[in-house]
């Protein structure tokens, strides 16, 4: 019987899941260095979309130490990727929410302590081996710096240049409409239709001070649409730091979640996902 992919991977977000890197990861804080290695796995704790890494304790230089203070509580942000798949951790949910076994620990660079920013996993194919809280330091790649989290290498990010008819409405009226889109599929989610801002309707939004960080594409900027309640931080456009994303850099993308995404004039729907 054939399988799936997809089914596959959402299947094994109940498990602890590794994987080896090749790449050079380093991090450090305020310039001192906390690791350096060859090394690396991305590791995703159970119920966890996204990955972080855990590095040899032989790589690293800071010290690591028992918590020299309680931990407070994590609050856990559950979503859906989708209508039939079970509760995944929001990335909004912090390091510190851990749901395997194992050893919270205070890493300490130049002296000075980051509480509970690593994590020792009760598990033996990791032994020797801890997590490292992704928020907490700078990170390198080799010798670029990356945001948000490691990037999955089980995660695809395709852009494809169309010239159908891409409309986009918010209670009725008109906000976008071109032949000049690229069309964005990313791995477990719906595709984005990213529009020249020239085939935007700029003068009914807002800009907003809301931002966002993905690894694959770069920071967002937002603009709302203040005439709907459905209308705040409705549409994004992403920076230029990444030049695998350079097709959608200063295009303008709409949530499909909330506006009405209509392809040569056939409605593609509302996609239920974390940002419903």
């Amino acid at each position: 019987m054939a399988t799936k992919l997809s089914e596959l991977l959402l299947g094994a977000f109940s498990e602890l899941r590794y994987q080896p890197t090749s790449k050079r990861v380093r991090a450090g804080i305020d310039g001192s260095p906390v690791v350096d290695t060859e090394e690396a796995l991305l590791v995703w704790e159970p119920k966890r979309v996204t990955p972080v890494y855990a590095v040899p304790e032989k790589d690293m230089l800071a010290r690591l130490e028992p918590p020299s203070a309680e931990g407070e509580g994590v609050d856990e942000y559950p979503v859906r990727l989708m209508a039939d798949t079970p509760p995944a951790l929001d990335p909004r949910t912090g390091f510190r929410r851990h749901t395997a076994a194992g050893e919270e620990l205070d890493v300490v660079a130049s002296g000075f302590p980051v509480p509970r920013a690593a994590f020792r996993l009760s598990d033996p194919d990791l032994e020797g081996y801890v997590v490292l809280d992704f928020g907490a330091f700078h990170w390198l790649e080799d010798h670029e710096e990356i945001i948000g989290h490691p990037r999955d290498p089980f995660h695809r990010v395709d852009v494809r240049a169309t010239l159908r008819h891409i409309e986009v409405k918010l209670d009725g009226v008109v906000l976008a409409g071109t032949v000049g889109a690229q069309l964005l599929y990313e791995t477990l989610l719906p595709v984005r239709y990213y529009i020249p801002p020239e085939d935007v309707r700029m003068e009914l939004l807002e800009a907003s001070p809301h931002r966002t960080i993905c690894p694959y594409k770069g920071e967002a900027r937002y603009w709302s649409y203040p005439e709907s309640p459905r209308g705040r931080n409705i549409a994004w456009a992403y920076d230029s730091r990444f030049i695998d994303a350079r097709q959608i850099h200063g295009l303008v993308c709409f949530f499909n979640e909330r506006a009405d995404v209509y392809v040569d004039g056939g409605p593609q729907g509302h996609p239920l996902t974390p940002w419903s």
